[in-house]
């Protein structure tokens, strides 16, 4: 359960390919206080992925242990495979007045959405066409032709959710998507402010 929070949350979402992990790199550069929520899911490490850092590795056995134990503030089955977010960094980045970053699906996003809305923005990213996510995730170079196909599959429902999200972002230009995504950062710690309502009116009043 999460309760009253300082900090707030920015989601973002968008297939497979899409560019989100480098758009991320760039605008790390220009943010601070902030943290990135890290995701735990049963799926095997990619080559050069180290746990902890880029995801939390665990078996099926342990993610459906904490479903059971309600220690997710959201979870979904994507490819065969688990993801969720853990509760317990979360409630403490929020506490701290960061600013929380999510990379989850469209079933996340309606999922974190609706428990947190208030202090929640969100960022649907995608490619200029389908045909340039084929040509980034064969490009990649990491997945198998199934896997490929599953994805573009999977791209094509998830695009149908774009207008859920307060924002779009083309990913066709990096340094221009970069510098939207910052300013949209930025935005999202303004408008969390806005809900200190009793905070605001005490110190306006002193």
């Amino acid at each position: 359960m999460i309760e009253e929070k300082k900090g707030a949350i920015l989601i973002l979402s968008g297939p497979s390919g899409c560019g989100k992990s480098t758009l991320l790199k760039e605008v790390y550069k220009d943010i601070s206080d902030y943290y990135f929520s890290i995701s735990t899911t049963t799926r095997a490490p990619r080559v050069g992925e180290v746990n902890g850092v880029d995801y939390f590795f665990v078996t099926k056995e342990e993610f459906e242990k904490d479903i059971e134990n309600d220690n997710f503030l959201e979870y979904a089955k994507v490819h065969d495979n688990y993801y969720g977010t853990s509760l317990t960094p979360i409630n403490k980045a929020l506490e701290e007045g960061k600013l929380v970053i999510f990379d989850i699906d469209v079933q996340g996003h309606e999922i974190v959405r609706n428990k947190l809305d208030s202090i929640v923005t969100s960022v649907f990213i995608t490619t200029p066409s389908l045909k340039v996510l084929e040509e980034r995730l064969n490009a990649r170079n990491t997945d198998s032709s199934d896997i490929i196909e599953k994805r573009i599959k999977n791209a094509k429902g998830e695009v149908e959710f774009f207008q859920d999200y307060d924002y779009l972002i083309i990913n066709d230009n990096l340094e221009i998507a970069a510098k939207e995504l910052v300013c949209i950062a930025n935005i999202t710690r303004i408008k969390t402010k806005l809900y200190e309502k009793d905070k605001i009116i005490s110190n306006w009043l002193n």
